[in-house]
């Protein structure tokens, strides 16, 4: 039995994260800045902290006597979030700089850092048609504004953590993670949620329409959350000291995407376009050439597989309200 610390636990990911190394039988202290009603999952055998790790005294009370971290804390959200709220996302540099440092202080052995696609160069995402982000894409260095330079920061603090203190760290560079237990609407929710959600609205509302950001042309991949919890251990565990992508290379287009989630519904909508709305880069997607290599991982869960699953658990929390 491990001890191990979980930041960001009242998300997403790290919900799916602290389930996975319960049930694994360790002892996990789960750490989050919100209320625990607020928490997306919440578990009465795990230790659960309400703590602001921006502040440094706070990284030591939630690292102290424990052996390994998980830092998946950051204010983040959607591409409608992150281009609205630079300076916010820039601030989650004094979690992952104070963690570090409480990690130090108090011995801990490993450290993981999750970091995004966002820290790659984003000259290198104008063509929806792209090939797969290589990890060496990331310098020269034009991350996306805000957000993805505080990852690209980070990524560089625990390279110097490791190197200069000893500490075990691992990075992974997440490509869009979607599932059940997470956000799907006021503001912080990413596209496959969004879609699910505007989908289930025009169902219940009886509305054929909805709303596509740009011209919906735009390529991303989504990587299911049991998918991204598996290779997120795998690295922790791994001899990887680079940082190195976790996510889908099956690639596809934002209308592609509505399309999936209309033959999931079993409708058809109108399908309105806001040229002026949030739309981050033309494309993106994960070459998963190193992690293959390395971990043999891949994704488990097609797309339409991982959509069908996030559809239902979102429709099913729309309909109790």
């Amino acid at each position: 039995m491990k001890k191990i610390v979980v930041t960001g636990a009242g998300g997403f990911i790290a919900g799916h994260l602290v389930k996975a190394l319960k049930d694994q039988g360790h002892r996990v202290r789960a750490v989050d800045i919100k209320p625990l009603k607020e928490w997306y999952q919440v578990f009465p055998d795990v230790e659960n902290l309400v703590l602001d790790l921006r502040i440094r005294e706070n990284c030591h009370q939630a690292v102290n006597g424990f052996n390994e971290v998980f830092n998946l804390a950051a204010d983040m959200g959607g591409m409608g979030f992150i281009e609205m709220h630079k300076a916010e996302c820039m601030i989650s540099v004094l979690i992952n700089t104070h963690l570090l440092i409480a990690a130090r202080d108090c011995g801990i052995e490993r450290f993981y850092y999750s970091s995004s696609a966002c820290a790659y160069n984003t000259q290198l995402q104008k063509d929806p048609e792209n090939p797969g982000l290589k990890e060496s894409d990331a310098y020269p260095a034009m991350a996306e504004d805000g957000y993805g330079w505080e990852k690209l920061f980070s990524e560089r603090m625990c390279r110097h953590f490791m190197e200069d203190y000893g500490i075990i760290t691992r990075v992974a560079r997440y490509h869009n993670v979607y599932g059940p237990h997470g956000t799907y609407d006021g503001g912080r929710e990413k596209a496959p949620a969004a879609i699910s959600r505007k989908v289930i609205e025009a169902e219940l509302s009886g509305k054929d329409e909805i709303v596509i950001w740009g011209d919906g042309e735009q390529t991303r991949s989504f990587m299911y959350i049991d998918d991204c919890i598996k290779g997120t251990l795998d690295i922790m565990y791994s001899s990887i000291e680079e940082p190195i992508n976790l996510g889908s290379s099956e690639m596809v287009t934002i209308n592609e995407l509505v399309s999936i989630v209309e033959n999931i519904a079993g409708i058809k909508l109108k399908r309105l376009y806001d040229p002026d709305a949030p739309k981050g880069v033309r494309g993106r997607n994960s070459d998963n050439t190193l992690i293959k290599k390395y971990l043999n991982w891949e994704p488990h869960f097609p797309l339409r597989n991982g959509m069908q699953l996030t559809y239902d658990w979102i429709r099913e929390q729309m309909t109790k309200k």
